[in-house]
């Protein structure tokens, strides 16, 4: 699963039991060391959390009454280089030794305690009424804008700028790649002759 919805896949749709985000992360990750994809927990843990874009949380209550309790949002977390050169500015050896000591720190902080995502609340049912507690990823919110048809999308981009105080830039118009002159408006001038108007044809692509 993980790995159709890596290539090829316009969108994945699987169920799964997990009570949280975090153990839905840690399940699909020693579901993929069992299966022997994988013998790196980060690694497997790291191509996880790139295809969760939402986990759709669904409850059951006493009282036999199901619904969805949360919507939750998964962001995977950009590795920077955040390794610098100042030592090279220093004078002293023990200025020198204290600014290799920070980037030490770092390496060995990405190396032991990375954090691979992060995950936030997008939607929570509480009191009987669904409440929007923080706004999509501007990464998510372009995805979805791209596979909207244009009445969707302008309620999709209402939807946030009414909410959140969102404002997508507007997808730019579709060109046309190729030309043909196609028979189809046939218009007769002076005498037998008849003029071919072009109709514009081809796959539309974006700029």
């Amino acid at each position: 699963m993980i790995q159709s919805a890596q290539v090829a896949s316009k969108f994945t749709l699987f169920t799964h039991h997990a009570k949280t985000f975090p153990n839905l992360v840690t399940a699909l990750r020693n579901s993929m060391l069992r299966a022997g994809v994988f013998t790196d927990e980060r690694t497997a843990e790291e191509q996880v959390v790139q295809v969760l874009n939402f986990d759709i949380h669904l409850v059951k209550d006493f009282r036999g009454r199901r619904y969805i309790e949360r919507i939750t949002e998964c962001i995977p977390v950009e590795q920077k280089n955040e390794y610098t050169h100042d030592y090279r500015k220093e004078k002293t050896m023990e200025g020198k030794i204290e600014k290799f000591m920070d980037n030490a720190t770092v390496f060995f902080s990405k190396s032991t305690n990375r954090e691979l995502y992060q995950y936030r609340n997008i939607l929570e049912f509480s009191n009987d009424s669904y409440v929007l507690v923080n706004p999509i990823s501007d990464e998510n919110i372009k995805g979805m804008r791209e596979n909207l048809d244009d009445s969707d999308l302008e309620g999709f981009d209402n939807f946030l700028e009414r909410n959140w105080g969102i404002k997508p830039q507007k997808i730019s118009a579709y060109e046309y790649e190729e030309e043909e002159l196609i028979p189809v408006n046939t218009v007769p001038t002076s005498g037998d002759e008849i003029e071919e108007k072009p109709r514009r044809r081809g796959r539309p692509t974006k700029q």
